[in-house]
């Protein structure tokens, strides 16, 4: 194509350094070379081109095969511990906001359970009167404020979910 050959051509020239003891070449030539570094080198080889033209074709080879799904990663199991008929608002803020971020969770009633009821309150070190508690596998976040506290900090997403792959956006 006349357009490759011009690209190649215009690179070529300003890759050359014949000249460059003048200032009347050296002055438009490095002007023109950081022109085309700012635009994203457009005036670069032909084996620039050709490389740059191969990965197109394999991105939109990948685009059309549906490589593009996200890796599944295994979910961390969250639990809420709770007692039956005691502080049922915050139980359901809990539930309400495990549900807006699109976790599954399990609730577990330990009234009547001492043995539970003890192992929650030991490994969240808190009193019976702060149930329900959430765990996420076997950490301990607290109760609704501490829930929240991990959501804002991003916390939450990265104790069920794990650390996202690739690089971040």
């Amino acid at each position: 194509m006349l357009k490759d050959k011009v690209r190649t051509g215009l690179h070529a020239i300003l890759t050359t350094r014949g000249g460059e003891r003048f200032a009347l070449l050296r002055v438009p030539k490095d002007l023109a070379r950081r022109a085309n570094l700012t635009l994203g080198e457009p005036l670069c080889s032909s084996e620039e081109l050709d490389r740059r033209r191969d990965a197109r074709a394999r991105l939109a080879d990948l685009r059309r095969s549906g490589a593009r799904q996200a890796a599944k990663r295994e979910v961390a199991p969250v639990t809420v511990y709770f007692e039956a008929d005691r502080n049922a608002r915050a139980k359901a803020r809990i539930e309400e906001l495990l549900r807006a971020r699109d976790i599954a969770y399990r609730a577990l009633d330990v009234a009547g359970d001492e043995a539970t009821k003890d192992f929650v309150v030991r490994t969240a070190r808190c009193k019976e009167d702060e149930l329900p508690i959430v765990f996420v596998a076997d950490e301990a976040v607290g109760g609704y404020a501490e829930l929240v506290a991990w959501d804002v900090a991003k916390k939450l997403d990265r104790a069920v979910f794990g650390a996202p792959e690739g690089p971040s956006a």
